[in-house]
């Protein structure tokens, strides 16, 4: 099975654009957390790897989460407006079985449907993961 140069170019731009915002978003988070976390973790003479995984990114998490969630839902929605563009051979499976059966509404409250539920699953997954991660005040 070869993968052809639509969906190649499509998928190359797709990481690239994102993973743009994806490492921003991270970095931002980061350097959220106060440097006196990281001297107060080194003060007491734990490792740069520990510091990372046991202060910062915990902090980080809660400040990373909301953004993220927002870049995966503009992920599922640019996928789908690059699938039009960028890759004919889903919408042209679409067209025929539209023209075929004539039920144009059908075909595409379907195709909705798909994307509604990934947008949906994604998002209440996120949701869930930022109370989680939330800072529980007494």
């Amino acid at each position: 099975m070869s993968i052809s140069p639509e969906f190649t170019a499509l998928l190359f731009g797709l990481v690239l654009y994102t993973s743009a915002f994806v490492a921003e978003i991270v970095r931002a988070g980061i350097q959220s957390v106060s440097k006196g976390q990281t001297e107060a973790a080194m003060s007491i003479g734990l490792r740069p790897g520990l510091i990372l995984n046991l202060i910062i990114l915990p902090q980080a998490l809660r400040v990373i989460i909301p953004p993220l969630t927002s870049q995966l839902l503009n992920l599922i929605k640019n996928s789908s407006l690059a699938v039009v563009i960028g890759f004919p051979d889903f919408v042209s499976v679409a067209n025929t079985s539209i023209n075929q059966t004539g039920q144009a509404i059908e075909g595409i409250a379907l195709i909705m449907a798909v994307y509604l539920f990934f947008s949906l699953t994604i998002s209440l997954y996120m949701n869930w993961y930022n109370k989680k991660a939330r800072l529980i005040e007494r």
